[in-house]
């Protein structure tokens, strides 16, 4: 056989076996990126129909945007004003749980704002969201959940343990956008702390 044949087949198996490699190495990213999201993958693929692709270009999608911008680490200052401003709205939950859950939200956009998510003004929730279950796919759910209690609200369709629930919900992500070193947890072993509600005469603690 000639060597320029050889030289041809040898060419041929480089490329096929580059090709393999690269693709193995896609597939590999991929896996990698997909576990990032964890039970946010199964929800994923039930918003979309059982669309297992569909679910994961969308999820594919989060990441990439996610990626384009750096978190930053709250100083200590910032810390303790957020602990002091969620300490307060804790504390006028007993009295006006309503307005409570609204300042909740809103101090949690805050916090986002400052450790650097590109939120607008008036963003988008589900865009919100979305960022948040990249970095936080265990607690996306709860804060998704939060929102709907705190829309619910503004229809004065939500309870007052529905409130207090929702409160519970925001305070577990709040906790983790600040970096705290712990979570209190709750007689049920649940990661955030006990809200009272208007019936309890238990003071609220931060």
């Amino acid at each position: 056989m000639d060597g320029w044949v050889w030289a041809v087949i040898i060419a041929a198996a480089v490329i096929v076996i580059v090709a393999l490699v690269w693709t193995a190495a896609r597939q590999r990213q991929r896996r990698q990126t997909l576990s990032r999201f964890g039970p946010e993958y199964d929800r994923a693929i039930a918003d979309h129909g059982d669309d297992r692709k569909a679910a994961e270009r969308d999820l594919l999608d989060r990441a990439r945007r996610r990626d384009e911008f750096q978190l930053r680490d709250l100083t200590p200052e910032a810390r303790t004003r957020y602990r002091r401003e969620w300490q307060a709205i804790q504390a006028r939950f007993v009295d006006a749980p309503e307005e409570s859950i609204g300042a909740a939200d809103r101090l949690l956009d805050q916090v986002m704002r400052e450790r650097g998510y590109p939120l607008d003004v008036n963003g988008d929730f589900d865009e919100k969201a979305g960022l948040v279950s990249v970095d936080h796919p265990d607690m996306v759910q709860d804060y998704r959940a939060a929102r709907a209690v705190q829309q619910r609200n503004a229809q004065r369709l939500a309870s007052t343990d529905e409130l207090r629930q929702a409160i519970l919900r925001y305070r577990a992500l709040f906790e983790a956008l600040l970096g705290a070193d712990h979570v209190d947890l709750d007689r049920n072993g649940s990661s955030a702390p006990r809200v009272a509600d208007r019936r309890s005469t238990e003071e609220v603690r931060g």
